[in-house]
């Protein structure tokens, strides 16, 4: 009996060998939560940590905002966990690091972060230092002001020079709105958050805050006494995923996984789950720049 035992546990063995020998043959090794990968890609070397490190916004209703749980919520912490999820890696293994406008490209730079998912618009400066994925979401600039203001209506009520408008230090809306504004210096204020522009306006230390138009219709939706939007949309915010310069790879996979979303419907409960509370229109998905 001894010995029967010993050739079935032998044979288990050879068969386990056997499998991993032809899983390995087309360049893939099995990894965990049933997803394969090609060897030495960066979907291979997460998936075998079971662990990610994510860049969002803290500050930003609707897109990345920390809720009562400790944890962010919004539209981008959703997508994020879309792509978690397709690595085959549980939510609760996501490590979620802030990641203000400021810092987003040099989080992915110095490898603090996998990715960031963070209303993060695609230019060609920051492709410079870093990669998108996407877009998946395209959003436009606008204006909010106090309930009762009625002499700001757009962009170009700045230019006469008497108005203070807020924004974010590193964003895109910040860069855009210099050239609205007739002496930057004086009229132009930064800060490191958004909510700091929102208390800011509240306080009538600024006459407006400045960015895409979904966060400022997060900050009305749970203020509405107090803060309207002024115009309408005056830029276009195509919203990437940024991963690091060289990893085409992963920047392929992430792709692939948006275009999946949108097709299965995900993508649009991510929304229609967080920023689409808030009146914010979704519109159709945006085409993939697969450059």
């Amino acid at each position: 009996m001894r010995i029967k035992r010993v050739a079935a546990v032998a044979a288990v063995a050879a068969l386990a060998l056997g499998l991993t020998a032809c899983g390995g043959d087309d360049g893939e090794d099995a990894g965990s939560g049933g997803k394969s990968f090609a060897a030495g890609s960066t979907m291979e070397k997460l998936n075998k940590a079971q662990k990610i490190k994510v860049g969002t916004k803290f500050d930003q209703p609707g897109f990345g905002q920390k809720g009562l749980s400790g944890k962010p919520e919004g539209f981008d912490v959703e997508v994020a966990k879309i792509i978690v999820k397709e690595l085959g890696i549980p939510e609760d293994k996501i490590e979620w690091v802030e990641a203000p406008s400021k810092v987003r490209e040099d989080v992915i730079v110095n490898g603090t972060v996998d990715l960031v998912a963070a209303t993060y618009t695609i230019n060609d400066k920051r492709k410079e230092r870093i990669a998108f994925a996407g877009p998946y979401y395209e959003a436009g600039q606008n204006i909010m002001v106090k309930k009762d203001e009625a002499t700001i209506t757009g962009p170009d009520s700045f230019k006469d020079g008497t108005k203070k408008v807020c924004s974010v230090t590193g964003s895109t809306p910040a860069e855009t709105i210099k050239q609205y504004v007739k002496d930057v210096g004086t009229q132009l204020v930064l800060f490191d958050t958004y909510d700091k522009c929102r208390d800011a306006l509240k306080g009538g230390q600024v006459d407006a805050v400045t960015t895409d138009n979904v966060i400022l219709l997060g900050y009305i939706a749970k203020d509405e006494a107090s803060f309207k939007l002024a115009g309408a949309n005056f830029t276009k915010e195509p919203y990437g995923i940024g991963v690091k310069k060289e990893d085409a790879d992963f920047r392929s996979f992430i792709n692939d996984t948006l275009d999946k979303a949108v097709a299965d419907g995900s993508w649009k409960k991510a929304w229609d789950d967080t920023a689409g509370k808030f009146g914010a229109e979704l519109g159709a998905a945006p085409t993939i720049n697969r450059y």
